[in-house]
């Protein structure tokens, strides 16, 4: 085992914290995007070995758990690894640090694709490649992902965000970065809860705000600047303060699916930075749009 390599260090600023006082889910992102290619690099196979080589890789999944709040003003730091090597893939896992406490806040598994750089077609890796790979494992020891069953069409999801791709929302490799994929996504949950009563009045009256715990994140197919994009929403169980929503991104242009999110969430009690359960009436419209 080579060990965990440090990717990122750095802190919480005002403008990235959400209306529920903590770091906004999409720069978490961020940071991912600054350690994968902190990691890439340490293997040689970042930004200057696509400029050299042409090839590329692309984030195919990410299985985010997060455990513990950072709130503005938390020094962060993240380590990563490789957890396996695969023919034409990588699977990377990173952990979030509170920097102060020393207490893991968030863990990623990712699955990150090798792949030709102009086409996307997969490209298996050399032996040297796969050398160097191995000398980064590490010993994963986060819990392993649970599959649910999922709706299989979109009948009874809503229209939960729409808007254009822009060009800044590109990365140093010219694709749009993961954190505009889940600024989206983000929007769409706060939509999609609001129609069974969890609307932003609700929260800022009664203290209240929806905290992700867990998140499943699949990607299908890059988007680019001008693309318009439509995320559609279903809630797909309700506990008693708990959540589970899913979203699918789709290129409205081409029909084709960009992105889905499994997202796991509880009504927060503000105040208490706790778990909270959900008011009777709200409960009773969440069940009556149950989808799947």
């Amino acid at each position: 085992m080579g060990g965990w390599l440090e990717t990122y260090r750095g802190m919480v600023y005002r403008w990235e914290v959400d209306h529920n006082d903590h770091l906004t889910v999409a720069y978490y992102f961020a940071r991912l995007g600054d350690a994968v290619l902190g990691l890439l690099d340490a293997l040689d196979l970042g930004l200057g070995y696509t400029r050299r080589r042409g090839r590329a890789f692309a984030t195919a999944d990410c299985y985010v758990r997060y455990v513990r709040e950072l709130r503005v003003g938390d020094v962060m730091h993240i380590t990563s690894g490789v957890v396996a090597v695969e023919r034409d893939a990588l699977v990377l896992g990173h952990k979030v640090f509170n920097t102060e406490t020393g207490e893991v806040c968030t863990t990623v598994e990712q699955r990150v694709r090798h792949v030709d750089a102009r086409r996307g077609a997969a490209r298996a890796f050399t032996p040297a490649q796969r050398r160097a790979a191995e000398g980064r494992r590490v010993q994963w020891d986060a819990p392993p992902r649970e599959h649910r069953p999922r709706p299989r069409g979109l009948e009874g999801f809503r229209d939960s965000s729409r808007d254009t791709v822009r060009p800044d929302e590109l990365d140093v490799l010219g694709r749009v970065a993961l954190m505009h994929y889940v600024h989206r996504f983000s929007a769409a949950n706060t939509q999609a809860t609001a129609v069974f009563g969890m609307t932003p009045g609700y929260m800022r009256t009664e203290r209240r705000g929806f905290s992700t715990f867990e998140f499943q994140l699949e990607f299908f197919g890059a988007l680019r600047p001008g693309d318009p994009v439509c995320v559609r929403s279903a809630l797909v169980h309700v506990g008693n303060s708990s959540m589970r929503l899913f979203h699918v991104m789709t290129n409205e242009r081409t029909g084709e699916r960009a992105a889905t999110l499994e997202q796991l969430g509880v009504h927060l009690d503000m105040d208490a930075r706790r778990p909270t359960p959900l008011p009777d009436a709200i409960r009773e419209k969440a069940k009556a749009i149950l989808v799947g």
